[in-house]
């Protein structure tokens, strides 16, 4: 998107122009043929949306440690009939394994012990763990092809959510916010909520929310619950309203001299993110505070949206902060990892997420926002269908599994109501329609009327995108 001469122009200040040259005259004539939004350092960007969009918004649920599908949503009931044999070499295909299993003696296929039914009129199969989502199975479109290359879980994860294994890019809601911008000048076009987690579990870090090598003005915003939603954002005692707004003129002001003498865009970054901070000092408060709500609400989400930082109150968050028009929210509820006893332990992150979840996609129906947000619910990977430990125990695990899992989406310009792709009799490979982490990043930020080829950001003398070299936008999902 951004040419390589206009981003030596963005760097390239009115002072430095004349300073290192001696042709005057000459160069006075240049710099009136020169852009002045490129010399004033203003990113240079195609027009967006590139096209009409379907969502202008997107709430992104990230269930992290990877749920296994074939529990939650992918229903093989013929698993039955060979629950505890062997699994068989040809659905394994020599595919690589974890070296949590790949030393195991067996790897006896183990069924689901939870039933599946069929709910609304689409007909979508559901396990009994996910009673509230059944409720809405006629607004979702589930995934159950999707796959990825990443075994393992901080590059999988990285994959999800950066377009590639490597540490340090973009993540994907600063990709969207550098390409669009925020809405709603007091709010960022980012934020973050981080919920679930226990000691052992898989870590969450900065990066995956990071701008890498965008500017910093576009990372996540990470609120926090409980009653300061963000440190260090109220003034302190005997700082008014009015001496912050003159603080940060003033600082400003010698933040702008300093970037007329060296021209470095984080400067003009930094202006701009106290100048937010100082709008976020009001706006967040009355935001983050879910008191006002009625309790009709509290019982829509669950009792546990009473509790700040909890699933169902960030769910509740991400409502009030799509209604603000903020541009992407991404929720990550931790646990998921289910290595042992996963039987219990999914029945846990279920009653942790399913009711909210649900909620969420029913509260921003009713409003009417549904239509125009994007709600994805995902994981890094999948699950095996063989259990890791014994089968003759309590508690077996199922080890890591990315050739195919399930996800959901709702609202947003994707179909209501289908079930699109289909893995082999063991939730093993993927038999249809095939969708990789790359054509899921392609077709969300398709429904925001981005083309994923065109978003751009030359770095280190190459075109950078979200979904790097890759992605097809799924058209089979789009309404």
């Amino acid at each position: 998107m951004t040419n390589p001469f206009q981003h030596h122009e963005q760097l390239l200040t009115r002072r430095q122009l004349f300073g290192r040259t001696s042709a005057g005259i000459g160069v006075a004539a240049l710099a009136s043929l020169l852009n002045t939004r490129l010399l004033s350092g203003a990113e240079a960007k195609d027009a967006l949306p590139h096209f009409t969009p379907t969502a202008k918004r997107v709430i992104f649920l990230c269930q992290s440690g990877a749920p296994s599908q074939i529990d939650l949503f992918d229903h093989k009931p013929g698993l039955k009939a060979l629950h505890g044999k062997e699994t068989p070499a040809e659905v394994r295909m020599g595919q690589r394994l974890t070296t949590m299993t790949s030393d195991q003696e067996l790897l006896p296929v183990t069924a689901s012990p939870f039933e599946f039914a069929k709910h609304g009129e689409s007909g979508a199969e559901l396990s009994e763990l996910l009673p509230h989502t059944a409720q809405v199975a006629d607004e979702l479109c589930i995934v159950r092809s999707m796959y990825t290359e990443a075994i393992n879980h901080d590059p999988a994860l990285t994959m999800l959510q950066t377009g590639t294994e490597r540490p340090g890019q973009p993540s994907m809601g600063s990709w969207v916010n550098y390409g669009l911008a925020s809405e709603n000048e007091d709010l960022p076009g980012f934020v973050v909520l981080i919920s679930g987690g226990a000691p052992n579990d898989q870590p969450l870090f900065g990066r995956l929310w990071g701008s890498g090598f965008l500017p910093t003005g576009h990372q996540g915003v990470k609120l926090r619950g409980g009653a300061e939603s963000m440190l260090y954002l109220a003034n302190s005692p005997g700082i008014t309203r009015k001496i912050r707004r003159r603080m940060i003129d003033s600082l400003a002001e010698l933040n702008q001299l300093h970037q007329d003498d060296v021209g470095a865009p984080e400067i003009n970054a930094r202006i701009e993110q106290f100048e937010l901070a100082f709008h976020m000092q009001k706006a967040l408060p009355r935001i983050a505070n879910l008191n006002d709500e009625p309790e009709h609400t509290f019982d829509l989400y669950g009792e546990d949206a009473k509790q700040p930082g909890s699933y169902a109150a960030n769910c509740l968050l991400a409502r009030r902060l799509v209604d603000r028009d903020v541009r992407f929210v991404q929720l990550y509820h931790r646990g998921w990892d289910h290595h042992s006893s996963i039987n219990s332990r999914i029945k846990g992150k279920c009653r942790e997420t399913d009711q909210a979840s649900a909620a969420l996609v029913h509260d921003l129906k009713q409003r009417g926002l549904l239509k125009d947000t994007l709600i994805v619910w995902a994981g890094e990977f999948g699950r095996t269908v063989f259990c890791q430990g014994k089968l003759d125990t309590k508690d077996y695990g199922r080890d890591h599994h990315p050739r195919c899992f399930s996800i959901w989406m709702a609202g947003g310009g994707v179909k209501a109501g289908l079930t699109y792709g289909k893995t082999d009799d063991f939730s093993y490979n993927v038999d249809e329609k095939p969708v990789h982490i790359h054509d899921l990043q392609a077709t969300i930020l398709h429904c925001l009327g981005v083309d994923h080829e065109q978003l751009t950001y030359r770095y280190q003398g190459r075109d950078h995108r979200l979904t790097d070299i890759g992605g097809e936008v799924v058209r089979g999902v789009l309404g």
